[in-house]
């Protein structure tokens, strides 16, 4: 009898073992998964990047619009339509960048890269102000502190909802 409750016993230190064992390994891929997972977000934040630089480089009319002043007061309908376009094309990428950023997704260097690129002056445009006047709304009190501070860092409070009104005035946005 003394036998059979050392076999016993054996079993279940093995099984327990095994347990133990099965836990660890799904620990190590879950690990393992979330790097790849990780990395699949950052390749495809960056591949975004790159279609958008070598889309300017091999259209020469997109390249042509991008090289425009954006700072005018006045546009053509058409271009400021273009231009408005433009810039929340980098807004929505920001949004989905910082997104992935807090979630722990990405590295924050996805996210500084597109800073300093918003940086250089697109967002100082009145026709920028006026698209972020409309589209700050879409986010949290945190992020628009944040990209306020980021990007207008000399401005007392926040952007006057007038910035809005006149750029929207120039542009098939609005309606009395």
């Amino acid at each position: 009898m003394p036998n059979q409750e050392i076999i016993v016993l054996m079993v279940q230190i093995v099984a327990a073992l095994g347990v133990v064992v099965s836990v660890v390994y799904l620990g190590l891929q879950i690990k393992q998964q979330n790097m790849i997972t990780k990395a699949q977000f950052g390749h495809s934040l960056t591949q975004r990047l790159y279609d958008r630089y070598f889309q300017t480089s091999k259209d020469l009319e997109y390249a042509q619009f991008m090289s425009t002043d954006w700072h005018a007061d006045k546009y053509d309908p058409v271009e400021g339509w273009r231009i408005s376009m433009a810039i929340m094309t980098y807004l929505v990428d920001l949004f989905d960048v910082y997104d992935k950023v807090q979630e722990g997704l990405v590295d924050k260097s996805h996210l500084d890269t597109r800073m300093r690129t918003l940086k250089l002056g697109v967002m100082k445009t009145p026709i920028a102000k006026g698209v972020w006047q409309q589209w700050k709304g879409n986010r949290s009190q945190e992020f628009i502190d944040w990209f306020e501070s980021e990007i207008y860092p000399d401005t007392e409070s926040h952007l006057d909802e007038s910035v809005f009104k006149e750029s929207a005035d120039q542009l098939n946005i609005t309606r009395d």
